[in-house]
């Protein structure tokens, strides 16, 4: 909105030219995000805990975490907000992908605080229950992929690409559909299995976000996509305004969610925030490296498949606990130790998913 208005100023005061550039839009985003966080986090943390929307423990769990009983949840409603209003204002609201994103992001989130509100206001611990919130997610997902699909413009749109060779490409016709539905629905579980530690999950979203972000302004940039071998999207940079908004907002939400978090996000956000990741990944065409940059959240997932497969097939669990981030707490890890460890995890592979714009 404000992106218009500064455009419109521009006949008149040159200097406001400054808002037409895509990383200037960006940084506003990131801005914009972290001070609604800042603004309404304490608000929120005061409202939820009014109305006595608190965290549930597992008593199976690792015993530190008795100590998290009570604190407020449902707090990713203040990311996504974030991350609208930002997106809102400083994003060119005639670009489709802008739209893609914001969808992805409302209804995953619309999803996941159905799910929290059955599980913490009507005191129903099964929520929505897994079927429901899989048919919801599932209904969500496959209505994205066809618009996307339907709506390419290019072919490189809906072709595969494989990172580090440079002339392999797959066209993959209406399979595309089943891919992106995949990416995002298993982004969004991915993420949510995730958060159960303090900024576990919020600050590799973060960084991945901002390697997509990069992807998505290379990829939109036609220079920059031709003299880097991948593939130009025509109007795809504008999605790094909205992983600006995601950084800036998650930012600010770990503020209050560092250990000891003051508030958890919930499904709601955990949700939200995986389909996005998602959905940015295919309209930059980069599901490949995503499974990379991701990978915390990828193996967080794997071991909960493996420890239910374990347990119906062999009678007996591979690890303590699942995911994984319970396990090294019940081998006695500290909660930061294990928060810490797998930042820097994702510090690496976000780097090696960077590396492969120039390694071709």
């Amino acid at each position: 909105m404000l992106f218009y208005l500064f455009e419109e100023l521009t006949h008149e005061f040159s200097f406001l030219n400054v808002f037409r550039y895509l990383t200037f839009r960006a940084i506003l985003g990131v801005l914009t995000g972290l001070v609604i966080c800042f603004v309404v986090g304490p608000a929120m943390i005061r409202r939820l805990g009014y109305q006595q929307i608190h965290q549930t423990v597992r008593l199976d769990g690792p015993e530190s975490h008795i100590a998290k009983a009570g604190t407020p949840t449902m707090g990713g409603a203040v990311i996504l907000v974030a991350i609208v209003i930002a997106t809102l204002l400083w994003a060119d609201l005639k670009n489709r992908f802008i739209w893609v994103m914001l969808f992805t992001t409302l209804s995953f989130g619309a999803i996941g605080w159905i799910d929290d509100w059955k599980k913490l206001v009507h005191k129903d611990p099964r929520g929505i229950g897994a079927r429901m919130k899989f048919l919801l997610q599932t209904i969500a997902g496959i209505a994205i992929a066809v618009f996307l699909y339907f709506s390419a413009k290019t072919p490189v749109e809906t072709e595969l690409i494989v990172p580090v060779f440079k002339q392999f490409v797959l066209a993959l016709g209406p399979w595309f559909i089943l891919l992106t539905y995949l990416v995002i629905v298993g982004s969004s579980n991915a993420v949510n299995l995730t958060d159960g530690l303090d900024g576990l999950a919020i600050m590799p979203t973060v960084m991945v976000a901002g390697a997509l972000g990069i992807f998505a302004y290379t990829t939109g940039n036609v220079f920059f996509a031709n003299y880097l071998g991948i593939p130009y999207v025509p109007g795809v940079g504008e999605v790094m305004v909205f992983c600006a908004a995601i950084v800036g907002a998650g930012l600010g939400f770990l503020w209050f969610n560092t250990y000891p978090a003051q508030i958890f996000m919930g499904d709601v956000g955990a949700l939200a925030l995986g389909a996005a990741l998602g959905v940015i990944a295919v309209v930059v065409r980069q599901e490949i490296v995503l499974f990379v940059m991701g990978g915390v959240f990828v193996i967080e997932t794997v071991s909960v498949m493996l420890q239910v497969a374990s347990y119906k097939l062999l009678g007996r669990r591979i690890f303590r606990m699942a995911p994984l981030h319970h396990h090294f707490e019940l081998k006695g890890w500290p909660e930061p130790r294990v928060i810490v460890r797998f930042w820097i995890i994702t510090v690496i592979l976000v780097l090696i998913g960077l590396a492969t714009l120039k390694v071709r």
